[in-house]
This record gives C-alpha cells, sequence and structure tokens, in this order.
C-alpha cells in the first residue's frame, strides 16, 4: 500500500487546495455516495491532527442518521436526529465545534481516542441530508478557518445533488 502524505502547507493553503480537488473530484457527478466517498478520502489526506472523518447520511423513516463513507476506525452504525453532537448538528442544522468531547452532554463516544470533533449539517432546499463529521485526538483541534472551509466543501458537494 502507498501512503500519500498530508498536504504541507498552512492551514489556509491546505484548505484552499483541497477545496480546488474536492470540486475537480465531483464537477458533473451526481451519484452522491461517490463524492462522500472521494471526499472523505481527500479529507482524510488533507487535515492533519484527525482520527476520523465521514459522513452520516439521514434516514427519514427511522428519524436517525446511517453511517455512510468515511476513513477512520469502524464507526457507531445509527445516530438518533438529536443525540450526541451529530445528532444535535442535524437536528438544530447548525456546524458544532467541540473543543472538548468529554465535556459535551450526550456525547457518543464511537472511538475513544476522540477528544474534539466538527460536525457540519447538510441539507438542500430544506430537505435533510446527513452531516459530514471530523474528529480529532488532540483537544481544541478544530476552529472558525475549519468551519469556513468545510462549509465551502459542503456547498460544493450540495450544488451537485440533483
Amino acid at each position: 500500500m502507498i501512503e500519500i502524505p498530508k498536504f504541507q502547507g498552512s492551514k489556509e493553503q491546505n484548505y484552499e487546495l483541497a477545496y480546488k480537488q474536492v470540486a475537480a473530484l465531483i464537477q458533473g457527478e451526481q451519484n452522491l455516495i461517490a463524492n462522500l466517498s472521494n471526499v472523505s478520502a481527500l479529507l482524510n489526506q488533507a487535515l492533519d491532527t484527525i482520527n476520523w472523518v465521514g459522513f452520516y447520511l439521514y434516514e427519514e423513516e427511522t428519524d436517525q442518521l446511517v453511517l455512510g463513507p468515511f476513513q477512520g476506525l469502524p464507526a457507531c452504525i445509527r445516530i438518533p436526529n438529536g443525540r450526541g453532537v451529530c445528532g444535535n448538528a442535524l437536528k438544530e442544522q447548525k456546524t458544532y465545534i467541540v473543543h472538548d468531547v468529554n465535556a459535551f452532554p450526550g456525547h457518543i463516544a464511537c472511538d475513544a481516542a476522540s477528544q474534539s470533533e466538527i460536525v457540519i449539517p447538510l441539507s438542500k432546499s430544506g430537505k435533510m441530508i446527513g452531516v459530514l463529521d471530523i474528529d480529532s485526538p488532540i483537544t481544541s483541534r478544530f476552529d472558525a478557518t475549519d468551519q469556513k472551509w468545510l462549509e465551502k466543501i459542503r456547498d460544493l458537494l450540495i450544488a451537485e445533488i440533483s
């Protein structure tokens, strides 16, 4: 297996490059699973000090998030809407940056190594699609720069969904 090195620039430079690569990867492709798979793989390489990146997809029939494409250790398969960081981000349709997951009430620990988390909701025309979830083994890993660029990447993804 060939190991692809992490990006080597500043955080802004890495996100700018990742954004351009995501745009090129998904341009004209409407298959959601294919796009989410490539984006999770790309973000896994672009971001430093993370241990999990992936998507949970909203299942309307059960009102739950279901594990989708990801990079990292095996994860929780189902998360009820409104539960944990992912479920709250979905329910409130807002980005959550959690500096210390152990201090978040109701946090769902899929990987005990995760110490901080960012969750970006995905929706289009009022319809919930899911969330982008990224975990880190260090506290306070995520900030406003991460939020800005991950929301821009989310917006690229949403634009390709028909």
